[in-house]
């Protein structure tokens, strides 16, 4: 059926079996994954121009191998699914099995412990001390000699346990926020 000369039928008929557009799929999602997840494993979640360069070039040499040129609406279709089911089956294999989890949700990594940096994991991670500090004062803390503990988590995100402060502080009322401190008007 051709409708203001665009033939659905053709579009929908798919050009390349379904079954090896699934297989392309669910081999590059899990190539792809791999790959990020060593060469980006530990980087602090911000993106960076270069970050953003290599998910385009990524996504633009993986379009080849995935789509075995095809030109249809279903083949383009079934792939985009394959990668959502492919991810949810990745994730739930993480959740079901330690050893899987391990690898797509990584432990968390100390950069800070007692006020003091933790420099060979700075060093494992590529981070450097400046991208580090910077992290701090996203967390509102000013100097490493302030933090408790701070983790590089397996999402990419940092982590901060700042230092109970020295001051001594006002005791809470017996029953709880019910009695507050009188505001005298001066």
């Amino acid at each position: 059926m051709v409708i203001l000369g665009f033939d659905i039928g053709a579009a929908l008929t798919p050009d390349v079996s379904i079954f090896e557009t699934i297989v392309r799929g669910v081999f590059m999602y899990l190539a792809i994954f791999v790959m990020l997840r060593v060469v980006l494993r530990g980087r602090s979640s911000a993106v960076t121009v270069s970050d953003l360069l290599v998910f385009v070039l990524i996504a633009d040499a993986a379009q080849n191998a995935m789509a075995a040129d095809y030109h249809s609406v279903t083949n383009g279709l079934v792939l985009v699914g394959t990668m959502f089911l492919t991810s949810f089956f990745v994730d739930w294999l993480a959740y079901r099995f330690p050893r899987i989890s391990r690898f797509v949700h990584p432990e968390r990594k100390p950069l800070i412990v007692d006020g003091r940096i933790v420099r060979p994991t700075l060093r494992d991670e590529l981070m450097t001390e400046q991208e580090l500090l910077t992290q701090l004062r996203l967390n509102g803390v000013e100097r490493v000699e302030q933090v408790k503990a701070a983790y590089l988590e397996g999402n990419g995100e940092v982590s901060v346990i700042k230092l109970e402060d020295q001051a001594p502080r006002a005791p809470m009322p017996a029953d709880g926020l019910k009695t507050l401190p009188q505001i005298s008007e001066a």
